[in-house]
């Protein structure tokens, strides 16, 4: 690095952290710290990240006409460690906020203007209008339909386990708009208005006795042509770019407990609740629980790697090595939380907050395992396209999908 470069990095992690310490306050964080998990955002993260997005501290990797500051990826990266040393959130954006990076890439000059900027400070709910009954691993295999009517399209369909579709404002929708082609090249991708008439959300109930994820039954509804985001039946190209945001972020982080009782931010969890529960000298848990860490620590350097090869509009296959990670490591430390509590592992509710942690845990991991594609989807575009093994056969490839066959 040359001293230039360092000299101008220096002065920006001066500005970050004066920046910081005028405006992040503690009341700021204990606030924040006590939001419970959900889908609305509470009026105090609104206003901070109003500042941030601002101040262009949110995505400063953007261009400047985008509330960005046209800084190098490593200098976001200081911006971000800076925001980090605090624990105040808002920065990085730019590298995974899901919604506002698919419209940045691919919306239309109007639809940025009226929605990035309050996509960025999280004023506007948004939801993933992807998957139908008979279109889950085969995404491409969708039927939902849009028609165009003037300045409009008119888009009838199904969607199903949509989180978040009953406060929605917006939600990232596929539809079908040539069935005369192949199935892949049919497809277009919409920033779709949710409140409007034809629009119906029923609530599924989960394992988890929680109702996060709906069907939505979409009938007769109104889409502006300024709502397409990229060229009219390239949407699996926006959607694949979408996804690699989406396993971006699952890939990083997930849902912890939900218990409401603090666990130690001194140690790692699992050494934490070993430790309260006196077992940590046991030799088998400890590898146990070495193991599940050394997995966190190997997926943190994978994404951080996948990360810097992802650029502004691109899609990255080695963003799925994260999310199936991912899906192992919960999947892994919720077996851990169950053998370190043993028998306690059995009781439930308010009054055994460790095991009702433990068993919520062990049943959300599943989310991870099926959101954003499949841990089998995963595997197959990491052998397919990382790995560089022949793909699977798939014999209605070429096929105009208004003759592909349905059971």
């Amino acid at each position: 690095m040359s001293s230039d470069n360092q000299s101008s990095n220096d002065v920006l992690r001066e500005e970050v952290r004066q920046w910081l310490a005028e405006n992040w306050r503690p009341e700021i964080a204990r606030t924040l710290s006590q939001e419970q998990y959900g889908w609305e955002t509470s009026e105090t993260r609104k206003a901070w990240l109003a500042n941030v997005v601002e101040s262009r501290w949110a995505v400063p990797r953007w261009p400047q006409q985008w509330y960005g500051r046209d800084l190098s990826d490593e200098q976001g990266k200081i911006v971000e460690r800076e925001f980090a040393a605090v624990r105040a959130p808002g920065a990085g954006q730019d590298r995974i906020n899901l919604w506002a990076n698919t419209l940045l890439a691919g919306g239309s000059q109007a639809l940025k203007e009226k929605l990035l900027a309050p996509l960025l400070k999280s004023e506007v709910n948004m939801c993933l209008l992807y998957s139908e009954p008979g279109a889950g691993s085969d995404l491409a295999g969708i039927r939902t339909r849009a028609d165009r009517q003037g300045d409009h399209y008119v888009i009838n369909g199904q969607k199903v386990w949509t989180s978040g579709a009953a406060v929605a404002d917006y939600g990232m929708l596929i539809a079908r708009t040539d069935w005369d082609v192949p199935k892949h090249r049919g497809i277009s991708f919409f920033f779709c208005p949710m409140k409007q008439p034809g629009i119906e959300v029923r609530p599924l109930r989960q394992i988890t006795d929680e109702s996060h994820f709906n069907e939505v039954f979409i009938t007769d509804v109104i889409v502006p042509v300024e709502n397409l985001l990229g060229e009219l039946n390239t949407g699996w190209q926006v959607l694949n770019m979408a996804l690699a945001y989406e396993r971006s972020s699952m890939g990083e982080s997930a849902r912890g407990p939900r218990s409401g009782v603090a666990e130690s931010r001194n140690e790692e969890p699992l050494v934490a609740l070993a430790r309260e529960a006196r077992v940590l000298a046991e030799p088998k848990l400890r590898q146990d629980i070495a193991q599940a860490i050394s997995y966190k620590r190997l997926n943190a350097l994978n994404s951080a790697r996948a990360k810097a090869d992802l650029e502004q509009g691109t899609s990255s296959s080695i963003m799925s090595l994260g999310k199936l990670a991912m899906s192992r490591i919960l999947h892994e430390e919720a077996r851990v939380r169950t053998e370190i509590l043993g028998a306690q592992s059995l009781f439930e509710g308010e009054h055994y907050p460790r095991a009702e942690d433990a068993n919520f845990l062990t049943l959300n991991a599943y989310f991870t395992s099926i959101g954003g594609g499949t841990d089998q989807i995963q595997r197959n575009i990491i052998g397919e396209r990382v790995l560089g093994l022949p793909k699977e056969p798939e014999v209605d490839k070429t096929v105009p999908f208004r003759d592909v066959r349905t059971s």
